[in-house]
């Protein structure tokens, strides 16, 4: 069975750091392009950021560029979203996603092209 494992959400104060683990079982995430999507309340899902199953490289739209950085652990399966400076606005549900085939890296990753999900992970930015 196919299963992302999301773990690392929480509640943090404004300027602070959280980092988000995505465990892949079932299947070997270095095969897979990594997007990592956010949904804030009463708000669309919205990608925020992909790490590429070619050659590693990366995207982040505007809004988290700078503060944000992902990455992936082959050894154990496992990609990360480090999220730093955290602001009230990054205040969401967090997913990350994999899928399998070509997509485009050097845009913000899209739902429909992201065939596994993780379970989500809640992220509140709050004093």
């Amino acid at each position: 069975q196919l299963q992302l494992v999301e773990s690392g959400g929480g509640l943090v104060q404004p300027g602070g750091s959280l980092r988000l683990s995505c465990a892949a079982s079932g299947f070997t995430l270095d095969y897979y392009t990594i997007g990592w999507f956010r949904q804030a309340p009463g708000k669309e899902r919205e990608g925020v950021s992909c790490i590429s199953r070619s050659d590693g490289s990366t995207y982040y739209v505007d809004s988290v560029k700078g503060r944000f950085t992902a990455s992936r652990d082959n050894a154990k399966n496992t990609v990360y979203l480090q999220m730093n400076s955290l602001k009230p606005d990054d205040t969401a549900v967090y997913y990350c996603a994999a899928v399998g085939g070509t997509v485009v890296t050097g845009r913000p990753p899209l739902i429909y092209e992201y065939d596994y999900w993780g379970q989500g992970a809640q992220v509140t930015v709050s004093s």
